[in-house]
């Protein structure tokens, strides 16, 4: 069954494609597919070759490698408007993490062909590609120095500080945050993530509820 076209508000609301004109974004929506997954499927495997980008428009994904014990480590969290896949555009490398989803997810994919042909005629385009290597560059020293500097209770705290947003005036992470997946993240325990978790809202940093965490961010950054 052939899939309905995509229409160009879809792309405009992405953040990659804002800088695309209407013609390109005409262009653009005739050449990708769309695609939803379950939770918990796999999108990508580390290992396989490189052939399309891939963008969120709905759920959550994770980044995760494995080293060779079978050890799982989660590298990012993926959301709407997030982009994935375009290292191995550029460097034709296979691909150096799996991609899993966390929540039923909807995503939009081109093939790397009509991608590269997009990116040598948009240098805006090809710009916000590099500001978001960049910033993914960032993240990783970030992660890199929280691991070497901070103790557990301040990995904890970064990643909470991380996953929020602000609500009416409020640091809220919204999506349950599992904590194996915390435990992932900061190279711990999840029984070690639990107990700190208990601290902090024993302690009066957080407030743990059945949706989500409320944080008190001021008191939380003090554990930075």
């Amino acid at each position: 069954m052939a899939q309905p076209p995509i229409h160009i508000g879809i792309l405009r609301n992405v953040p990659l494609f804002a800088v695309l004109s209407d013609a390109q974004l005409s262009a653009l929506a005739s050449v990708m597919s769309r695609k939803s997954a379950v939770k918990n499927r796999v999108i990508l495997k580390a290992g396989d070759p490189t052939d399309s980008l891939f963008i969120v428009l709905a759920g959550r994904t994770k980044v995760q490698m494995a080293d060779e014990e079978g050890k799982e480590v989660i590298l990012n969290v993926l959301g709407p408007g997030d982009f994935f896949g375009e290292m191995g555009l550029l460097d034709d490398a296979p691909r150096a993490a799996s991609v899993v989803t966390t929540e039923p997810s909807e995503f939009l994919s081109v093939t790397k062909d009509d991608f590269n042909a997009l990116l040598k005629d948009n240098y805006d385009m090809a710009l916000v590609i590099m500001r978001g290597l960049v910033k993914r560059l960032r993240e990783a020293d970030r992660k890199i120095e929280s691991l070497a500097l901070l103790d557990v209770y301040g990995r904890v705290a970064r990643v909470l500080l991380e996953f929020s947003t602000e609500i009416d005036g409020r640091k809220v992470i919204k999506n349950k945050l599992p904590r194996q997946d915390i435990a992932k993240m900061i190279g711990a325990s999840r029984e070690m993530v639990s107990r700190v978790m208990k601290d902090l809202e024993t302690e009066g940093y957080i407030e743990v509820m059945n949706d989500g965490v409320i944080i008190l961010r001021e008191r939380l950054a003090a554990k930075l």
